[in-house]
Formats: C-alpha cells, sequence, structure tokens
C-alpha cells in the first residue's frame, strides 16, 4: 500500500499544479532568507555606522562591510541545515492544492473537500516548523552519543514527524481534525512507515526540496486507501 502510493505520487510529479507549489515553496524560502540577511545587513549600518573608533586603532571606516560580508557565508551556511525544514513548512501551506489535484485524477467520485482556513493552516505551517526544528536540535545530543546509528534516528525521527503533518494534512480535508487524528491513531505504524519512505530523500541535497509535494501526494493516496478499509464516522 504504501509502495502504490509513493509510485502514483511519483507518476504525478510532472503535473503543473505540483511544479506550481514547488517552485512557490522552494522562491518563498529563498526570498525569505534574503529577505533576513538583508535585514541583517541593515542592522549592522544602524549599530556599527559608517565608521568605528577602536582603542590603539583610531578610526577604522571598514567594519560595517567586514560584518556584511562575513555574515553572508554564516547565511550560506545556514540555508544547508534550515532550507528544508523551512521550505517544508512554507509549502504547507499550499499542500492543499496538491491533495486537490491527486483527488482529481485518481478519486473523482471523493466530492468536494472541506477547505481548511487560512489561520488554521498558517498557525499548523508554525506548530510544524517549531517542532521539526527543535526535534532536530535535541537529536543533535542523540547522534553524538549513538553515532553509528544516526542515520536510523535521523530517518525515525523525521520519518514520525512527516508522516504525522502530511497524513493530518490529508486526512483533515475530508474527516476533519477529530477523525484525523482517530485514523492516526488506528493507523500509526503503517503512517510512520510512510513516514520514513518520505524521509530517506532528506539526506540528498536538491531532491530534499521535493519531499514535502512527494509527501502531500503520497499521503493524500494513503488516506484514501486506509479510509476505504475502516469509514470514520
Amino acid at each position: 500500500m504504501i509502495l502504490a502510493s509513493v509510485l502514483s505520487a511519483l507518476r504525478q510529479m510532472s503535473d503543473g499544479r505540483f511544479q506550481r507549489v514547488l517552485l512557490l515553496g522552494v522562491g518563498l524560502t529563498i526570498g525569505l532568507f534574503v529577505a533576513i540577511y538583508l535585514v541583517f545587513v541593515t542592522a549592522i549600518g544602524w549599530f556599527v555606522g559608517d565608521s568605528v573608533s577602536l582603542p590603539w586603532i583610531g578610526e577604522v571606516t571598514w567594519v560595517d562591510d567586514a560584518l556584511s560580508w562575513g555574515a553572508l557565508p554564516l547565511m550560506l551556511v545556514l540555508s544547508v541545515f534550515l532550507m528544508v525544514p523551512v521550505a517544508s513548512a512554507i509549502t504547507s501551506v499550499f499542500l492543499d492544492e496538491v491533495a486537490q489535484a491527486v483527488e482529481d485524477r485518481h478519486y473523482p467520485g471523493a466530492g468536494p473537500a472541506q477547505t481548511v482556513p487560512l489561520g488554521d493552516a498558517l498557525r499548523d505551517t508554525v506548530g510544524f516548523l517549531g517542532t521539526l526544528v527543535v526535534a532536530n536540535l535535541l537529536a543533535l545530543i542523540l547522534y553524538l552519543f549513538f553515532i553509528p546509528f544516526a542515520p536510523l534516528i535521523f530517518w525515525a525521527l523525521n520519518g514520525f514527524l512527516l508522516g504525522r503533518e502530511y497524513f493530518t494534512l490529508a486526512a483533515m480535508r475530508r474527516v476533519g481534525r477529530a477523525g484525523a487524528k482517530q485514523l492516526r491513531r488506528r493507523h500509526f505504524l503503517a503512517i510512520w512507515a510512510a513516514g520514513v519512505v518520505m524521509a530517506l530523500p532528506l539526506s540528498v541535497p536538491l531532491l530534499n526540496l521535493l519531499v514535502p509535494v512527494l509527501g502531500a501526494a503520497t499521503f493524500t493516496h494513503l488516506f484514501h486507501r486506509l479510509n476505504d478499509r475502516v469509514q470514520v464516522p
């Protein structure tokens, strides 16, 4: 069931709506990092000014330029670690479009889905981003103590988080938040296993940017297959 869901999602990756969401998520993420860098550079200009008087050296005019240029490699390093969670969080706002594209092609008889209010979507996005970042920062401690098992811990942790988030997003459109929780508890292992499959590409640069869209499509398929077995009132 999991493999069939993943393959069905992969076959639809050329869908225009999939690509639109992917470009939106990646583009907004890059724009966010650029904006943060520009704000940081502007703040340096305000606090440091055009020149600084240093003891025994006198007045120097290059400190703000040095700090600005020094911040650039720092932002590039941070983007390596933060690009995927930030892109995942931003993209999750638009994942309803991916789920609808899947249902239009594969489940045309499902009828109209419930619309998740924008406020709820943004709240869920911020919560997901915070959980993803904090959990992975805490996991760094485990990586240090269990170095040989670090990849397994990474996949298991992120598989759990991704599975929980994307299944909830797919299920809420059809059975509401309470129904999504009920289904998630009932099919906990299957959802976790599918999440681990989604977490595997997180280790591969560039390919990891496809995870939000691929995950949304995969879990939309998985929801319909699980829900067809046991209907949630």
